[in-house]
């Protein structure tokens, strides 16, 4: 098993993409902590996918709360261990820009770029200083990096959060800490379920594969660069978009 014996944490773990993440690190042998502000409906299907010994450990926690990201980050590594850390929690908060308020724009960049940020700083602190080795995933997107009318908030978020993956990997990378992110494009959710088949068959014409991703293609990439087939791999946004943006 590609993770087995390895700690992960995943912020916004407890559905959507985030809980196929933690499905997936378990399958290979991962211990997992996961914060979010509820457990989700997931927590037993987690605790059953837990194998040889691995658990399931849910934090309540806004990591958007310097001193809950403090005391999150300082409790999972009392033990001296944490191999991975994958910055999933976002939101959005949709709007054209010329009618979007600022709580509009500031919610979104506080959970996406400072939420990952406060998360990242403590991690890396400990990773870099103390473990000297471990991955840090964070979770961009593709609009981070072509824009989305309707999303400057949320694009600017993702943008801002891949320039700061590639210089937190050239900070760490003398440490053994590895820093990446991962861009999704159009991937089936609870929240494209909610769109009608006519919008996602158009949504689907854009995409050279022609069809929206699956949040398991996410998960399988994150699981990539979690483990050490990816051991040579910092500083990079590897996009998983069925050839959306090329």
């Amino acid at each position: 098993m590609l993770l087995e014996g390895k700690k992960v944490l995943v912020t916004g773990g407890a559905q959507g993409i985030g809980k196929e993440i933690i499905m997936k690190c378990l399958e290979e042998g991962a211990s997992i902590h996961y914060c979010d502000f509820n457990e989700g409906p997931h927590k037993t299907e987690m605790d059953a996918a837990a194998k040889n010994g691995a658990t399931v450990t849910f934090h309540s926690a806004n990591i958007t709360d310097e001193d809950q990201v403090k005391a999150l980050v300082k409790d999972i590594t009392s033990d001296g261990k944490l191999d991975v850390l994958v910055n999933n929690a976002g939101i959005t908060r949709d709007g054209m820009v010329f009618r979007m308020p600022l709580d509009q724009w500031e919610s979104v960049i506080k959970v996406n770029l400072t939420g990952a940020f406060l998360v990242a700083r403590e991690v890396s602190a400990f990773m870099a200083l103390k473990q000297k080795s471990g991955s840090i995933i964070n979770m961009a997107s593709v609009v981070g990096q072509m824009g989305n009318a309707g999303q400057t908030n949320y694009s600017a978020s993702k943008a801002g959060l891949i320039g700061f993956t590639k210089s937190l990997a050239k900070e760490t990378a003398k440490r053994n800490v590895r820093v990446n992110a991962v861009a999704p494009g159009f991937i089936a959710t609870a929240m494209t379920d909610k769109l009608t088949d006519e919008v996602k068959s158009e949504y689907a014409k854009a995409i050279p594969l022609g069809r929206m991703g699956e949040a398991e293609d996410v998960a399988n990439t994150v699981l990539y660069l979690a483990c050490e087939l990816s051991s040579y791999i910092t500083g990079q946004v590897i996009r998983v978009d069925g050839g959306l943006v090329m």
